[in-house]
C-alpha cells in the first residue's frame, strides 16, 4: 500500500497538510527574499548617477544588510541603540522566518556552546525568535518587496540624471 511508509514513520494523516504548508511558507520566504534583493539593487542603481557610484553604494548597503541580519550578531547581542537597524533589515526577518518555520516547534535536544538545550529553546534564547510571531514575520517579509518596489518606482519617476 502506498500509505504504509507514512505510517511507518509515525506521521499521522492529519499532520501531513501542515508539513506541506511549511514547505510552501519556506518557498514564500525565499521568493520574497529574491524579490527584495532584486528590487534593492534596482533602487540603489536608480539612486546613483553612474554605474561605478551604484556599485559602491550597493557594496556598502549589502554589507550593512548582511551585518545586521542577525546571523553574525544575534538580536539579543545587538546593542540597544542599533536594534532599529536590525528591525528594518529585511534579511533579519527572512532568517527569523526560515529558522522559526522549520525549527521553531522542534524540541529535539542539541548541544550548543557546551550546553544541551531543546532546539526551540535555543532559537528563543540565542536568536530571539519566537514561533508564535510567525504570522507577523510572514506579513513583514511579504511587505518588504512591495515597499522597495514602490520606492524604486517613485525615485525613478522623480530623479533624472540625464542631461538635456
Amino acid at each position: 500500500m502506498p500509505n504504509d511508509d507514512i505510517h511507518d514513520n509515525h506521521i499521522s494523516n492529519n499532520r501531513l497538510p501542515l508539513v506541506y504548508l511549511q514547505d510552501h511558507v519556506v518557498l514564500l520566504y525565499i521568493f520574497c527574499s529574491l524579490l527584495y534583493f532584486n528590487y534593492l539593487g534596482m533602487l540603489i542603481m536608480s539612486l546613483s548617477s553612474t554605474v561605478q557610484m551604484g556599485a559602491v553604494l550597493a557594496s556598502a548597503c549589502y554589507a550593512i544588510v548582511s551585518l545586521f541580519s542577525g546571523f553574525i550578531i544575534p538580536k539579543p547581542h545587538i546593542p540597544k541603540w542599533w536594534i532599529w537597524l536590525y528591525t528594518i533589515c529585511p534579511t533579519s526577518w527572512t532568517l527569523n522566518g526560515l529558522l522559526t518555520s522549520q525549527f521553531g516547534n522542534v524540541s529535539t535536544d542539541i548541544k550548543a556552546f557546551g550546553e544541551t538545550k531543546a532546539l526551540d529553546t535555543y532559537l528563543k534564547e540565542y536568536y530571539g525568535f519566537h514561533h508564535h510571531e510567525l504570522n507577523l514575520v510572514g506579513f513583514v517579509i511579504t511587505c518588504f518587496p512591495i515597499f522597495i518596489a514602490c520606492l524604486f518606482m517613485y525615485i525613478t519617476a522623480k530623479l533624472n540624471f540625464q542631461r538635456s
